[in-house]
């Protein structure tokens, strides 16, 4: 979230989109149609990381982003709001997922997740990018991973439970991701039959030292392991709440504290630019 591969920017910083808009005297949604229009996207990679000592690697997530004309990169949480709704960010998710295969392709030994809105689902633009994928490798649907969020989940709990099931049998996992930011039904929990548990960073915040949060941190952990998902630990930026959450039982952690997300991953040269979709 900001500058060519560095990430997120602090609360009190000007966002990188409404500085872009504001200096070309444009809307927020004008300027991300424009980037999709124009292929001005591409991915930013974070590792997600065992907890333990050594902090393996267990999977990166690709983020989206897009490019202002003058190449400014502008980070996802700035822009999906105002188009989640719309055919512009189902064609974000097309271009997210077309990124994601690519990248699977090229690296053999990489699993990445890809986020995803359950507005996609069905929609036919998304389903050919990712029958076309897999009909190049067959062999990357094992290492994909569709992170859905809970809230959207939650608009059409049936039909994400029907797709889930349809692509799980080519071998693709699914993550339910931001898990306790929304109002996830426990019955829909059980059965969504999610892979992975995503627990929102809110939840993070000062999580050595508040009661509450660890509480709740928890109980959410409790509720992954109960029904057989591994659990993350979103948003984790020091070293004393890592260890707390390592102590709690969390599987996987990702956050600022092991690597901020970057758009030269390392099986990328630095002198080499990833290809654009």
């Amino acid at each position: 979230m900001r500058t060519s591969n560095i990430l997120d920017m602090n609360a009190d910083e000007e966002s990188p989109l409404t500085f872009a808009s504001a200096l070309q005297g444009r809307t927020i949604m004008a300027l991300v149609q424009d980037a999709v229009c124009e292929n001005r996207a591409l991915l930013a990679f974070q590792p997600v990381v065992r907890s333990g000592p050594r902090h393996d690697i267990a999977f990166y997530e690709g983020l989206i982003r897009i490019q202002d004309p003058n190449g400014r990169i502008i980070p996802a949480k700035e822009f999906i709001e105002h188009v989640e709704e719309t055919e512009t960010g189902r064609l974000i998710d097309c271009l997210a997922l077309e990124m994601g295969l690519r990248s699977l392709i090229k690296v053999p030994s990489l699993r990445l997740s890809i986020n995803m809105s359950a507005r996609s689902i069905g929609y036919g633009k998304w389903i050919e990018t990712l029958g076309r994928g897999l009909r190049q490798d067959a062999s990357i649907a094992q290492r994909l991973i569709l992170e859905i969020t809970e809230s959207s989940a939650m608009l059409v709990p049936e039909l994400v439970m029907n797709f889930m099931r349809d692509l799980r049998r080519r071998g693709i996992s699914f993550a339910l991701d931001d898990f306790g930011a929304g109002t996830t039904s426990f019955r829909y929990l059980r059965d969504f039959d999610f892979d992975i548990l995503k627990i929102d960073g809110q939840f993070m915040r000062n999580i050595e030292q508040s009661a509450d949060n660890q509480v709740l941190v928890q109980a959410l952990i409790s509720i992954g392991e109960h029904f057989g998902m591994d659990t993350i630990a979103e948003a984790v930026e020091t070293p004393s709440a890592s260890h707390w959450l390592t102590q709690a039982g969390i599987d996987c952690q990702q956050g600022y504290y092991f690597a901020a997300p970057t758009v030269v991953p390392p099986w990328v040269k630095p002198n080499q630019k990833m290809r654009r979709a």
